[in-house]
């Protein structure tokens, strides 16, 4: 697949500049459920409003600049969110509240959070896309490691790859149907989500008017708050501003704005992808005069040293001087994405884009990402292997109850060579616990004519609390590959629950 660079660019611009009027013109009347009647800005010219939307993606651009494109993970990106960004309501702080409290990414984001369906990870998904142009498998697990630091595998997880899927996708298709398509196909089909995509669209099917389908979905995700400042039902809102705007960035954007909730969100997501589809030619020029270029800030920490970035322009140019480099790491057999001068997008390649998830990429780092798909599961690398944990029952503990943990074995096949290895264990207990394993080892294949996996079996290990234990407790694992000199250690938390 090959992209014209400068045309690339420019979608690129389009999409902040689209991201940043959404959010300005949404931001006003951010919360409100009822239906709203909103034809444009509220603010002063030339004022963008702060959004989180962006401010978290000016993190997360620094965390790729500093730490290489093949070392974004939940655990990685924990680290940079407890660093810059201040932001501490919902999702937002219960995950950081739990990151403090030593419980690891991406556990932060499952244990005790009501708002693991909400919306603070979609809305933040268009670095992963441009950084990830006509690659949706790649943008998808870039969007994941991200919203499992707040969401873990809620509704708000599943949000982030459909919303990241088309935002990729649209550097090469500007076709809605087929966009939403795609992004369908990264996610279950039984989740929510998709759910209430398939409704937006067998409303928009049958001829209902944009105001109808609201409502309906609206009334579908009634079980989870009417869909108040909820994944599936904003996500629903910018299908419809995306289905019943017929292309026009204006009308589209309103459109979604006007069904209410986390307007902001709804808008500037619907302004980033139109801005990406159609680039700057497409975005309305009394709009981008009104707003201007310039990004204000607001959940970055003014404390911390920060490489600030201050217009759509700048962050643009540092967007387009990092992809080649994301492209060229991570592109797998089946996908290779070459920013060029010129565009060409095969039959074959637009088929493999509509592969479900992981289907069109053959990566260690896509393998870690399937096998780590559960609740309460995480990776962690240690040489040339992944180890991916988890817990079966949560976290939370009582005294003399006893936990299961499960640990699988990845092969990291792919940059370290097809062979074997054996990976040892070793257990390191609190006080008050105790184990039916204290260490053993684990044979992990590779790739043969008769092994068609490089996964080890499943390991279950039995964890079981005394009478007394603490309110926090700690379980290392300490993890080593025989003939090898790598070693690392996997942390286990348990919670006494109160």
């Amino acid at each position: 697949m090959k992209l014209n660079f400068e045309e690339y660019k420019s979608k690129v611009y389009a999409c902040w500049t689209g991201k940043n009027i959404g959010g300005t013109i949404g931001g006003p009347y951010e919360g409100k459920r009822e239906i709203l009647n909103v034809t444009g800005f509220s603010t002063k010219p030339g004022e963008a409003l702060p959004n989180d939307d962006l401010d978290l993606q000016l993190v997360w651009l620094h965390a790729v600049e500093s730490e290489g494109p093949k070392n974004i993970t939940a655990e990685v990106l924990g680290d940079y969110w407890l660093s810059f960004i201040s932001g501490y309501w919902n999702e937002y702080g219960i995950a950081q509240e739990n990151m403090q409290r030593g419980i690891i990414p991406p556990l932060c984001g499952d244990f005790e959070n009501p708002w693991k369906h909400s919306n603070g990870a979609w809305i933040r998904t268009e670095i992963w896309a441009s950084l990830a142009p006509g690659y949706p498998d790649l943008a998808v697990r870039f969007a994941i490691e991200d919203a499992k630091l707040d969401h873990g595998l809620g509704e708000g997880t599943y949000a982030a790859a459909f919303v990241a899927a088309i935002e990729s996708a649209a550097f090469v298709i500007s076709d809605v149907n087929e966009l939403i398509k795609i992004g369908l196909a990264k996610i279950p089909e039984n989740c929510r989500m998709a759910q209430t995509v398939r409704l937006v669209i067998k409303c928009f099917n049958e001829g209902k008017t944009p105001l109808e389908t609201r409502n309906i979905v609206q009334a579908s995700n009634a079980d989870i708050g009417d869909g108040w400042f909820q994944s599936p039902s904003n996500v629903g809102f910018v299908v419809i501003g995306l289905l019943y705007g017929e292309g026009d960035f204006k009308k589209s954007m309103l459109t979604a704005l006007n069904c209410g909730d986390d307007t902001d969100c709804t808008a500037g997501t619907v302004g980033s992808i139109m801005g990406i589809m159609y680039g700057e030619k497409g975005l309305p020029k009394d709009w981008c005069e009104y707003i201007g270029d310039k990004i204000v800030t607001g959940t970055i920490n003014p404390c911390v040293s920060f490489p600030f970035v201050k217009t759509c322009k700048e962050l643009t140019e540092k967007v387009c001087s990092l992809a080649p480099a994301v492209l060229r790491l991570n592109s797998a057999n089946a996908i290779k994405v070459e920013l060029c001068d010129k565009t060409e997008l095969s039959a074959e390649e637009r088929a493999k884009i509509l592969m479900p998830y992981g289907k069109a990429e053959e990566t260690d780092g896509m393998r870690a990402s399937l096998f780590s798909l559960k609740e309460n599961a995480f990776t962690k690398k240690i040489g040339c292997i992944t180890v991916v944990t988890t817990y079966e029952n949560g976290l939370n503990i009582t005294p003399n109850e006893e936990k299961t943990v499960s640990l699988k074995v990845i092969n990291d096949v792919k940059a370290y060579g097809n062979l074997p290895h054996t990976a040892r264990f070793k257990l390191w207990l609190p006080e008050g616990f105790e184990a039916d394993k204290s260490s053993f080892d684990v044979f992990v294949p590779h790739w043969t004519p008769i092994t068609l996996d490089c996964v080890s079996e499943e390991i279950k290990i039995k964890i079981k609390a005394d009478e007394k234990i603490s309110a926090l407790n700690e379980i290392l694992i300490e993890t080593s590959v025989n003939g090898r000199y790598a070693k690392g250690y996997i942390s286990l938390v348990f919670v006494a629950e109160k």
